[in-house]
C-alpha cells in the first residue's frame, strides 16, 4: 500500500473511527458529504479520487438498507473516478446472518450484497468478527479481523473479577469464547441454543457440569441484537447461583428496548466495541484496523 496515494473515506457517522485510522496510516482523510431527503433517499458528494487507493470506513448497522445504499454510492463514485483500489472496511456488515436457506423460497442475502459490491468495483472487504467468516465466498478478497483480544484485555485491565468463567451463548461461538478464555486464563462453558426456524423462538440449556456458585460469568458473543439469547442465558446462569454477569460483544446493536431488558435481567455491565456507536462502546477498533494495514 502506497501511503501517499491512499485516502481514508467516510461519512460523518463513521468519521471518528476513520480519522483515527487516517492518522495511524499517515493517509489523507476525505469526508463524504451526505444528505438525506424527506422521502428517505440519500445523496452523497465526494471529492475526486482518481488513481487513489481508497479505504472506505463504513458500518452498515440499522437502518441497514439505507446504510448499505450509501455504501454502494460511495463505492460507485470511487469506481467512476478511476480509483486504483477500492477497499471497504465495514466493522459491522449487515445481512451476515442470512448465510443459508433456512426455509424454502429464501435467498442468501449476504451473497447478494457481495455480488453488488463486486459489480461496483470492490477489490477487498474487511469485516470484524463477522457472524460466519465462511459465508464470504466473494470474487474479491475478504478478510475478517477479530476484536476478541482487545475486548479480553479490556476486561483484564479494567474489571476485577471473581473466579470468572467465560460463557458462549451457543455452540457456534465456542471458538470465540475459547480465545477469550485463553487470554484471561479462565474456564469456558458453552450453552446449547435451539431456535425454531419458523417462529424464531429460542430455548437455551447446558449439559456441562461446572460449579458456578458466586463465580462471575462473562457471556461473549459476536453481536447482540434483540438480546433474547443473552437474557435466556443469564436466567439459566442465575438459576445456578452465578455471581455477577458481564456481557461482552463486538457489535452491540441493542434494537428497540434490548438495553432495558438486558439490564433488568441483572446484567452488571455490557461492554462492546465502537463498531456501532453507543454508551457501551468501550473498546476502540481503530488499532485493530490500522494494524492490519501497517502489517501489509
Amino acid at each position: 500500500m502506497q501511503k501517499n496515494s491512499t485516502v481514508i473515506i467516510s461519512d460523518n457517522r463513521n468519521s471518528s473511527l476513520a480519522k483515527k485510522i487516517s492518522l495511524d496510516l499517515h493517509a489523507e482523510y476525505k469526508n463524504t458529504e451526505l444528505r438525506i431527503f424527506a422521502d428517505g433517499e440519500s445523496k452523497i458528494r465526494l471529492d475526486n479520487v482518481t488513481k487513489k487507493n481508497c479505504i472506505i470506513i463504513h458500518s452498515t448497522y440499522p437502518p441497514t438498507d439505507q446504510h448499505l445504499m450509501q455504501l454502494f454510492m460511495i463505492v460507485y463514485k470511487c469506481k467512476k473516478d478511476g480509483a486504483s483500489d477500492i477497499c471497504i472496511v465495514s466493522p459491522y456488515l449487515a445481512y451476515t446472518r442470512q448465510d443459508k436457506v433456512f426455509v424454502d423460497g429464501e435467498i442468501i442475502t449476504i451473497n447478494l450484497v457481495g455480488e453488488i459490491l463486486a459489480s461496483l468495483g470492490t477489490t477487498k472487504l474487511i469485516t470484524i468478527d463477522i457472524h460466519n467468516p465462511n459465508t464470504l465466498n466473494y470474487s474479491f478478497e475478504t478478510i475478517d479481523l477479530t476484536a476478541i483480544p482487545f475486548l479480553a484485555n479490556y476486561m483484564k485491565k479494567n474489571i476485577k473479577l471473581n473466579d470468572p468463567i467465560v460463557v458462549s451463548p451457543d455452540e457456534g461461538g465456542i471458538e470465540r469464547a475459547k480465545k477469550f478464555a485463553g487470554i484471561i486464563k479462565a474456564n469456558m462453558l458453552s450453552l446449547i441454543k435451539t431456535r425454531d426456524r419458523l417462529t424464531g423462538d429460542i430455548s437455551i440449556s447446558f449439559s456441562e457440569q461446572h460449579s458456578l456458585k458466586k463465580r462471575d460469568a462473562l457471556i461473549v458473543d459476536d453481536m447482540i441484537s434483540t438480546g433474547t439469547s443473552i437474557i435466556k442465558a443469564t436466567e439459566i446462569l442465575k438459576k445456578n447461583n452465578i455471581g455477577d454477569v458481564y456481557v461482552i460483544c463486538t457489535h452491540a446493536l441493542l434494537l428497540d428496548d434490548a438495553k432495558e431488558k438486558l439490564l433488568k435481567t441483572g446484567i452488571k455491565q455490557i461492554i462492546s466495541t465502537n463498531s456501532i456507536p453507543n454508551e457501551f462502546a468501550k473498546v476502540d477498533l481503530s488499532s485493530v484496523i490500522s494494524n492490519y494495514f501497517l502489517n501489509q
